[in-house]
């Protein structure tokens, strides 16, 4: 018996129909009984898709179920018109041949249920042969076949003007052949496949006129860039081996799922969330050998394996975003409500903003946030609408709201952190800013200058911030401070890196008592000692706080920090104006280092840019912009896409005047040690292209390029009393060659291993 329901998710309504226990498959293509019960069920309730499930989900969409419900529409109007009544198949009394009538339009009408086109063939069939009659009956008969044929033409009129049958038309005419099965079916009818614990559906259509531009694996599953001849964004389609495994597998991953679901560890305590995983793995593998041994299914080791990643992924891990996640090509992936209408979309690092194959479900979002309420420990509801926090596991800030926040339902926003941190060499490669540039940014570090690096969102200024930590020497306390751990400290951590990450409460919903405000630790952080302070973020109170200490030297190191703003003159109202600052203690910023994303010419896309670079003087009262308050010592020009430098400007610098006084240089020294920087990093960017080597700009790589070069310049103090560049420069890029290029090529050959930190 084949039971139904109809649901209602994004606005669709859909017959769902189960055929598990049912002697034929959920395939209106295949099976005429399961067309007929569809058609059957079709006429009793308004839908938009229909959807036929066992072990697997065979997912007919809008216009296919629109064909359906034509048919079903016909069969209701023949049998309202009682098209087998006498006063339908002849004006005579004559049983017999009314017998016939009637028996040839039931059987026209019982095969229009379950195979629509065949009914259509027999009716053009039996018009063919009662036509070729009018010719040969007595005249007083011809009034009685008329009114039989008036009626069998109707009822091919009805199916004529049903899409179905005017495209099952279209094909015959291209075969010119009746087929003798139901490949007819099988060629329209082509479905989304899924198993049926899987809640969001992938489409595939047309992507035969869509143009491939990029094609790479993410998590064992195929992803296809296309561009859209007729729209802006890209597609960025999926395409995961769990849609399209043959039944026998669909069959065994159900029931993993349903064994393992009640699957309790006991006396198993797990550190983290990769060590759980790792122990369901083994469990979903057992589970999946034993199952297929049972009902006799010969799987590899390999497909054991994969079918246990594809449970893993939806019971343990995050389901169909998962592969998203996973795809460090991305920054950002958008879910909006309402779920179900519109197909997941995203920011590519490459191809900006994409639209995915993905309709994400009600269902699956309902599992997904119960996931996410566990994992944060956070209360999420009407009176809780906002859910802010991270996945440790997949470097992933999360966003959720909810109603009555957002009118529509929960929606979803996911930022995707670089899982190694970025460096000064990659932004180089990328032209995000100058060789000159990357080299100033290398010296502020170096001479403990506080940094605001500031930009509108998306504008790189976390990925340019992790670049900048990379510069502080090892020898050197790190702290910090961070409300979303967007900062790569673990990395940092494997990279000998002395840190010390502390977390504060959100800014936005579940707030949680026991969990620290940024101000109060910020002046915790104070207190732990001398070390370089990174602030993750400035938003709100901590400023006051942040800016204090800098002023009165309490921090007696670099400070850096991201803000959001447009110019330097932006963050001087922002700090000053809406977080309380006074402008005295404003004065204690010594650089606001800005980035924003360009478009070049009006174009679509949109390209990270270092737009400006501006030191705050310290001669001024009120207002910077009115006082001359900004000293630039950079702007970006997008006629020529160059930062441009001022450097005839720069012995105006108060900041510089201050390092050449306190560390004995003069400015041609002090520009000299730039321009070394600027030529070290970009001479690994020409390596890296010389060599086709991107694991040369890691920071695996850059770091110990970075502390080789700190390491020769101290050897000359201490022989020289000063730094000769030149030669410098050239015991550097000899050691980058002969030791630095080989051990990246011999660890992408896998035949060697290095400590990260080491320098030879």
């Amino acid at each position: 018996m084949v039971s139904s329901v109809v649901k209602s998710d994004g606005g669709l309504k859909r017959l769902v129909m189960d055929f598990r226990g049912s002697p034929y498959g959920p395939d209106i293509a295949q099976y005429g009984q399961a067309m007929q019960d569809v058609l059957d069920k079709l006429r009793e309730v308004d839908v938009d898709e229909v959807v036929l499930t066992d072990y697997y989900e065979r997912i007919y969409d809008q216009e296919q179920t629109s064909w359906l419900k034509e048919i079903a529409d016909v069969i209701t109007k023949f049998e309202i018109d009682s098209v087998w009544s006498p006063t339908h198949l002849g004006s005579t009394l004559d049983s017999v041949k009314l017998g016939e009538r009637h028996d040839a339009v039931l059987a026209i009408l019982n095969n229009l249920r379950s195979d629509p086109f065949k009914a259509y063939l027999n009716l053009v069939r039996e018009i063919k042969e009662q036509n070729s009659k009018v010719s040969t009956i007595q005249p007083e008969e011809v009034e009685d076949e008329k009114v039989y044929l008036k009626t069998l033409n109707f009822m091919r009129d009805q199916l004529e003007g049903t899409k179905l049958i005017q495209k099952m038309k279209v094909f015959l005419a291209q075969l010119n052949a009746i087929p003798t099965d139901r490949g007819l079916y099988h060629s329209l009818f082509e479905v989304s496949i899924k198993p049926s614990f899987i809640g969001s559906r992938i489409f595939f259509k047309d992507t035969e006129k869509l143009e491939l531009v990029d094609q790479y694996q993410v998590s064992n599953s195929e992803v296809f860039v296309y561009k859209h001849p007729e729209k802006v964004e890209y597609l960025y389609f999926i395409n995961p081996p769990e849609y399209s495994l043959p039944p026998d597998k669909y069959f065994l991953l159900e029931k993993t799922k349903e064994i393992v679901s009640s699957h309790r560890a006991e006396n198993v305590e797990f550190l983290d969330i990769t060590q759980a995983r790792k122990y369901f793995r083994k469990i979903y593998v057992a589970t999946i050998s034993d199952l297929a041994t049972k009902n006799n299914i010969k799987l590899s080791v390999e497909e054991k394996e994969d079918l246990a990643e594809i449970v893993s992924r939806y019971t343990i891990g995050y389901g169909i975003l998962e592969i998203l996640l996973s795809d460090r090509a991305l920054t950002d992936i958008y879910i909006d409500s309402p779920l179900g209408e519109k197909p997941v979309y995203l920011v590519h690092s490459k191809y900006g903003q994409c639209q995915t194959n993905i309709i994400f479900s009600f269902e699956e979002a309902r599992s997904i946030v119960s996931r996410f309420r566990a994992l944060s420990g956070r209360p999420f509801d009407e009176a809780h609408p906002i859910l802010d926090f991270d996945l440790p596991d997949l470097q992933v800030r999360v966003a959720v709201i909810g109603k009555p926040l957002a009118l529509d339902g929960t929606a979803f926003a996911f930022r995707l952190h670089k899982t190694t941190p970025w460096t000064l060499a990659q932004f180089l490669d990328q032209k995000m800013f100058t060789p000159i540039t990357a080299g100033l940014l290398s010296f502020f570090v170096d001479a403990q200058a506080s940094m605001l690096i500031v930009g509108s969102r998306g504008a790189g200024k976390t990925s340019l911030l992790q670049a900048m930590m990379l510069e502080i020497p090892q020898n050197l306390r790190i702290i910090v401070q961070e409300d979303t751990q967007e900062l790569p400290v673990p990395s940092m951590k494997k990279l000998a890196f002395n840190i010390q990450r502390m977390k504060t409460r959100p800014p936005l919903g579940g707030l949680s008592e026991s969990e620290v405000s940024a101000e109060d630790a910020l002046r915790t952080a104070l207190r732990l000692g001398d070390s370089v302070l990174i602030v993750g973020e400035v938003r709100s109170t901590e400023a006051r706080a942040l800016y204090e200490a800098m002023r009165v030297g309490a921090v007696g190191n670099v400070v850096m920090g991201t803000i959001h703003g447009e110019s330097a003159y932006s963050i001087w109202d922002r700090v000053v104006n809406d977080l309380g600052v006074p402008t005295t203690s404003f004065k204690a910023t010594d650089f606001a280092i800005v980035a924003a994303p360009i478009r070049f010419k009006g174009s679509l896309q949109r390209t990270r840019r270092l737009i400006e670079i501006t030191e705050v003087l310290k001669e001024w009262n009120e207002d910077p912009l009115r006082e001359n308050g900004f000293l630039n010592w950079a702007k970006f020009d997008a006629n020529t896409d160059e930062l441009e430098l001022f450097k005839d400007d720069l012995k105006k610098s108060s900041w510089l005047q201050r390092i050449q006084r306190n560390r004995g240089l003069n400015f041609k020294e002090v520009w000299s040690e730039v321009e070394a920087r600027a030529e070290s990093k970009q001479y690994l960017v020409e390596l890296k292209r010389e060599l086709d080597l991107p694991e040369l700009l890691e920071a695996s790589s850059t770091l110990r390029a970075h502390t080789k070069y700190l390491l020769l310049s101290e050897l000359q103090r201490r022989e020289y009393g000063k730094v000769d560049h030149a030669s410098l420069l050239e015991d550097w890029k000899a050691w980058c060659k002969e030791v630095l290029v080989k051990d990246v090529q011999a660890e992408r050959a896998g035949t060697a291993k290095y400590s990260p930190a080491k320098t030879k």
